[in-house]
């Protein structure tokens, strides 16, 4: 989906479409806005009112909503850019916008974690409570000449249902709830806060935090997937996803013995998981520990279901294994013995 932004301004008859598309969204929103947004308030026990007033506002040129929206968001978070800076990582001429993995992408460039948050206004009012603006997707007008447009939300206010967003040419574009949900809804609900590794969101999805955590990794940014591996490790002990991004971590950065140590911890936890009965077998051929890599590769054999699409990487891990040159293993080997 592409992010073809809307300058705010109304241009012929589809502008017109657009202003109409609006009032109408307007009108129905003034019945349920401000009931829904207390109710939410309360529910969560946020505050009645929030604005992030210190966000950053950098008015949008045309068709670059996108990467004025994602300047505002890293200004936010501490990391000082440009729409233009960002215009060559986000904006694709062709489409006339932006698409959301270049969106993300451009987060983790920065070092950061785009996190995607849940659909519904809960999970935008718990970030603004936590002090960080969303960015968001609407899609805006109706007909075959709808207009996509990223905004960042930095504020709701509960007493008259209205949520707060740095948006187009507007520093404070003020809409009532019903307004801005529809508007949301009708682009997928897609929205996204730019974390600073090791920081959870406000209500944090484990299989969404590891798999933004995991776009850090792919990308090179270690240290920072590692600080995310870490917190999430520390907030679900027992799911074995961040334990397994950061023994992937230590094997990228050649720690074996860290790895190894890891990758059992993950099998404790899950014993069927191929990966890391492959990647800890070879963390023990990297460490010289052949036997023991064997008996992991024996191991993994019986514990790995047969119709596991991984189980021929564990043949080819084996027959390194096998093809190793044999010589007296390391003492440290002692330790993986009853292992």
């Amino acid at each position: 989906m592409t992010g073809r932004c809307s300058s705010g301004r109304a241009h012929g008859a589809a502008g017109l479409r657009n202003v109409v598309g609006c009032l109408v969204l307007a009108l129905a929103a003034g019945c349920t806005g401000t009931p829904r947004v207390a109710e939410i308030s309360r529910a969560h026990a946020l505050p009645t009112r929030v604005e992030l007033d210190q966000t950053p506002f950098h008015p949008q040129t045309e068709h670059a909503c996108g990467p004025a929206a994602l300047a505002t968001l890293l200004g936010a978070a501490g990391e000082s850019t440009t729409p233009e800076a960002l215009t060559r990582e986000v904006f694709l001429p062709g489409r006339e916008g932006a698409v959301q993995p270049e969106m993300s992408a451009a987060v983790r460039a920065h070092g950061l974690l785009p996190y995607p948050i849940s659909s519904g206004l809960d999970a935008v009012m718990s970030e603004l409570g936590a002090g960080r603006p969303v960015l968001v997707l609407q899609k805006l007008g109706f007909g075959p000449w709808p207009s996509w447009h990223y905004a960042v939300v930095i504020g709701y206010d509960a007493s008259d249902g209205h949520f707060v967003l740095r948006s187009g040419t507007e520093h404070r574009q003020s809409l009532r709830a019903a307004t801005f949900e529809a508007t949301w809804a009708r682009a997928g609900h897609w929205g996204l806060v730019a974390l600073r590794p090791g920081t959870l969101p406000t209500n944090p999805d484990v299989t969404r935090y590891v798999e933004a955590a995991a776009g850090l990794e792919a990308t090179g940014h270690l240290e920072e997937a590692s600080r995310a591996y870490r917190a999430a490790a520390d907030h679900w002990p027992d799911e074995p996803l961040p334990w397994l991004g950061l023994a992937n971590v230590a094997a990228f950065q050649r720690d074996w013995a860290a790895a190894e140590r890891t990758y059992r911890r993950v099998l404790a936890l899950e014993p069927h998981q191929a990966v890391a009965w492959n990647n800890r077998a070879e963390a023990l051929r990297q460490l010289g520990c052949l036997d023991a890599a064997r008996r992991a590769l024996d191991d993994a054999s019986a514990a790995v279901a047969t119709d596991d699409a991984l189980r021929p990487a564990l043949a080819r891990t084996l027959a390194q294994v096998e093809a190793a040159p044999h010589v007296a293993e390391p003492a440290a080997c002692a330790q993986f013995e009853a292992n």
